[in-house]
């Protein structure tokens, strides 16, 4: 079975395509690189507890005020430290989306990024 595949325009037009790839491989570096200088901030239990993480996705700081800190029920600051975790590496995955998402106009790259 062949298959066909529409007319390109010819080599000119293959050339200028290869050309956009390669510039919004850069882009997508460039940005990704950008991306994982940042950081992103969540609070949670009405800002009890508060965690920063980076662009990759890693913990660079929580900050627990002492009120959250009550002995008898540890397991709701381990809860707003969860929270503030998941939160702020959301906001980290969801910048990361938009911002691909407008170089790449909305293409899914597995593995790209």
């Amino acid at each position: 079975m062949k298959v066909r595949l529409p007319n390109s325009g010819g080599p000119g037009n293959m050339q200028q395509m290869l050309k956009q790839a390669q510039k919004m491989q850069a882009d997508m570096q460039s940005l990704q690189a950008d991306l994982e200088g940042r950081e992103y901030t969540a609070a949670a239990g009405g800002g009890l507890v508060e965690v920063t993480v980076d662009g990759k996705h890693t913990v660079k700081a929580v900050k627990i005020n002492p009120d959250a800190v009550d002995t008898d029920d540890i397991e709701m600051l381990e809860d707003f430290i969860i929270i503030a975790v998941n939160e702020a590496i959301g906001k980290a995955i969801a910048e990361s989306d938009e911002e691909m998402g407008a170089i790449t106009g909305g293409l899914n790259m597995p593995g790209l990024f």
